[in-house]
């Protein structure tokens, strides 16, 4: 099991949850995806998305404009 970070700290949409997605693309079932940014509107879509693709929500840490998202392919 591995852990891929991304980092999209001053990114805006739709980068942080274009960056998410290929990082999803390269995990392999069981890694842990863990991304880290401060686009507010992110904190909400990109748990919103790891849900609709059927992906295990870890953990959404930090405030609206500095946070920690943890995702389990």
């Amino acid at each position: 099991m591995a852990e891929i970070r991304v980092d999209v700290h001053g990114e805006t949409c739709p980068v942080p949850l274009v960056e998410v997605r290929k990082a999803i693309r390269r995990a392999a079932p069981g890694d842990i995806i863990e991304v880290a940014g401060t686009h507010p509107a992110s904190m909400k879509e990109i748990p919103m998305a790891a849900e609709a693709m059927h992906l295990e929500l870890l953990s959404v840490e930090g405030e609206p404009t500095d946070w920690v998202i943890r995702i389990r392919r």
